[in-house]
């Protein structure tokens, strides 16, 4: 099938790939120039586990061709389906901002206008519910002069990709959900995936387009209230000098519990969570609802790096001392510094007038715009070397490996955001919630 995306970002970059590995012929759509050279060149343009192979075998001059990108949004009119991947960041007051969508949505259309065949156009970005149909649909048909499920259709198809696995979370999915109120927009999403659905043997879930909306927020919102949950246990678990993580083991043999994200530590991050989170807590007020579980998971979330530097505190006064940021990603395997718990964690050394220094295998670059006066080092070494403390905050393969390296710090105060290191003599260590 002949499928375009619109949007080159951790979403519409890894979709692109994975389409065009189930065979499809993919054109990746964005207006960054740097970005559409570097798909073209065979390289993916974002650091995700598994992406740069997918872009090789499929982009650039030793591909298969099925993979290109382009900056002409006229390239849409050679394809059957257009996956709208386009950010939604957030408004002052935390509401979804659908500017980014709309004007996409805009552009498409006048540019279906001028085609006559059928063509179906999918948000996979995440909306609240009633986006697509309140405003994005409206939109697309205004610039078209077309009428949706008459001349074009509309659907969503909400995406669950972590970073850092995106790429396996999308070719091995836990479900596929497809939404859309008119049946040959949904045929047509359907034939999209089902090259992955055969492979994959993933269930399927065929809603209608607000349906498909609230999943996506009603996912991530369980997600985030159990991270946080297990998080003020572990904190309560703290103050009993109880090690949270032996009650996580015996809870997640509950099978109405489960294992999954009952790590407990210094909190989510990332792009999803935080945003998520907060469009559909404000979408929920505008409705007249006060989403009280969801308030209290964030409020959870938000104190946990000011207890991760409280517990320094309780060890050493970091006012003109080096201190030691471990991990500076959201989590392991990006790059992604949105919403990372390092930020929060930064911003209190400053306020204690540390001198900071920090490491992370591949997300400096992107702290160093935020931060441009932290001192950044290529080795974990040489962030502990003279250390007054050391806070561990992204727990990368690189950072657990760490043992002897404490032994180079001036005063060995270890406090421990991920359970990532081993507790042992001649260093002060504290775990965040054991």
């Amino acid at each position: 099938m002949r499928v375009s995306i619109i949007g080159s970002g951790y979403v519409g970059t890894t979709v692109a790939a994975c389409f065009a590995d189930l065979g499809h012929e993919v054109v990746n759509v964005d207006v960054d120039q740097e970005i559409v050279d570097t798909i073209n060149d065979g390289t993916a343009p974002i650091h995700e586990d598994g992406l740069a192979e997918l872009v090789a075998d499929h982009a650039g001059p030793d591909g298969t061709g099925r993979l290109e990108a382009t900056t002409d949004y006229a390239a849409v009119l050679d394809t059957d389906v257009t996956f709208l991947c386009l950010p939604t960041p957030q408004n002052d007051d935390r509401s979804i901002d659908l500017s980014v969508m709309e004007t996409a949505a805009e552009q498409l259309g006048t540019t279906l206008a001028t085609k006559d065949a059928w063509h179906t156009v999918v948000i996979k970005s995440t909306v609240v519910p009633g986006s697509t149909e309140d405003a994005i649909t409206p939109i697309l048909e205004a610039a078209s002069d077309k009428t949706a499920g008459e001349e074009f259709g509309v659907g969503m198809n909400p995406e669950f990709l972590r970073e850092g696995t995106a790429v396996h979370d999308f070719l091995d999915p836990d479900k596929v959900v497809l939404g859309a109120d008119d049946e040959r927009a949904l045929a047509d999403i359907h034939e999209v995936f089902d090259p992955l659905i055969e492979r994959s043997d993933a269930p399927v879930v065929e809603t209608d387009t607000r349906t498909a909306e609230m999943i996506k927020y009603a996912n991530n919102g369980f997600l985030a209230a159990k991270i946080s949950l297990i998080n003020d246990i572990g904190n309560i678990c703290k103050e009993f000098g109880i090690d949270a993580y032996e009650v996580a083991d015996a809870i997640a043999l509950d099978d109405r519990i489960g294992e999954q994200f009952l790590r407990s530590g210094i909190g989510w991050g990332g792009s999803c969570f935080e945003k998520d989170t907060a469009a559909i807590r404000a979408a929920a007020r505008d409705q007249g609802y006060e989403p009280a579980m969801l308030d209290a998971a964030t409020e959870v979330n938000d104190r946990q790096p000011t207890r991760l530097l409280s517990l320094m505190d309780a060890h050493v006064d970091v006012a003109g001392e080096r201190v030691a940021v471990l991990g500076l990603a959201f989590k392991p395997g990006t790059d992604d510094i949105r919403n990372s718990r390092a930020i929060p964690v930064i911003e209190g050394l400053q306020e204690r007038g540390a001198e900071i220094v920090a490491y992370d295998p591949v997300a400096i670059e992107n702290m160093r715009e935020r931060f441009p006066d932290v001192e950044y080092v290529d080795t974990p070494d040489a962030a502990l070397s003279e250390a007054a403390a050391a806070l561990v905050v992204t727990d990368w393969a690189e950072i657990t490996a760490l043992d002897d390296e404490f032994d180079a710090m001036r005063t060995p105060v270890v406090v421990d955001g991920r359970r990532a290191i081993d507790r042992r003599d001649g260093i002060v260590y504290e775990g965040l919630t054991w």
